[in-house]
């Protein structure tokens, strides 16, 4: 793909019950008032979208998921690679592109450090300033790791002192990607944030995601207190007053939410 259409992004607008950790609307099969079945998935928009931009179907995914605790990594895992899988057999049921399916954490208590190091004094006494701070695309993949799991912690932006990496988990892999591999891919993917010059604390997706989902939200016409909704069931309807309404296809191919 050429640049700059490797950094763009489209977005996909969903609502859903209050407290769910699992985003139900990646690819579900409905009934209408007629009896007739129907499919809603976010993932199968995508997907075609992708395919009329580029005239082919992507040959990998790489899902990036927020929001989700380590309690729910296991149900959040199962449920939505199988949405993405559902989705892709649905447009082809030859296409099984691999799927690698990788948790973003910010909120944790890690925090990473430079340590003094002793250097041999430069020639005429010189020495180089030590570093304020840990160096961007620094990795730590040991130590206060999970040992029997696949996860990293990220310090892809510049910082002074201490910093807190981003947090991420890797649950599944079919495309069999090496450690180093898929750090060097979160941590360039870190570059093509298109709000700033430089490189980001977390992986763009993720932050596109926080904008859309922001976006989403003050395009419905009445919030109301969320307190008749949480006692319903997952596969209730939302209220109407819930929907978001649909983006316009004169602005559905741009970043509008950037």
């Amino acid at each position: 793909m050429d640049w700059p259409e490797v950094a763009t992004y489209r977005c996909v607008i969903s609502a859903q019950q209050p407290k769910q950790e699992i985003i139900t609307n990646l690819f579900q099969v409905t009934q209408d008032s007629n009896g007739c079945v129907k499919t809603d998935s976010m993932i199968k928009e995508l997907l075609l979208n992708f395919y009329q931009k580029n005239r082919r179907k992507p040959e990998r995914i790489i899902f990036y998921r927020d929001g989700v605790s380590e309690s729910q990594f296991s149900p959040v895992l199962l449920h939505e690679v199988d949405a993405i899988r559902k989705a892709c057999i649905s447009l082809d049921e030859h296409y099984v592109p691999p799927i690698t399916f990788l948790v973003v954490q910010k909120r944790h208590q890690t925090r990473l450090f430079p340590m003094p190091t002793t250097r041999k004094p430069e020639p005429k006494g010189i020495r180089k300033p030590e570093p304020k701070g840990i160096l961007p695309g620094t990795v730590v993949d040991y130590g206060i790791c999970d040992p029997c799991g696949f996860d990293f912690y990220l310090t892809s932006h510049a910082s002074e002192g201490s910093c807190r990496p981003t947090h991420y988990h890797v649950l599944f892999d079919e495309n069999r990607f090496t450690a180093g591999a898929l750090q060097s891919i979160t941590y360039n993917l870190c570059y093509t944030y298109a709000r700033c010059t430089r490189s980001v604390s977390i992986v763009p997706p993720v932050y596109y995601a926080h904008l859309t989902a922001s976006r989403g939200r003050s395009y419905q016409g009445n919030f109301g207190d969320g307190s008749s909704i949480r006692e319903t069931t997952p596969g209730d309807e939302l209220p109407e007053f819930l929907q978001v309404p649909k983006i316009h296809e004169n602005v559905s191919e741009a970043m509008f939410y950037c």
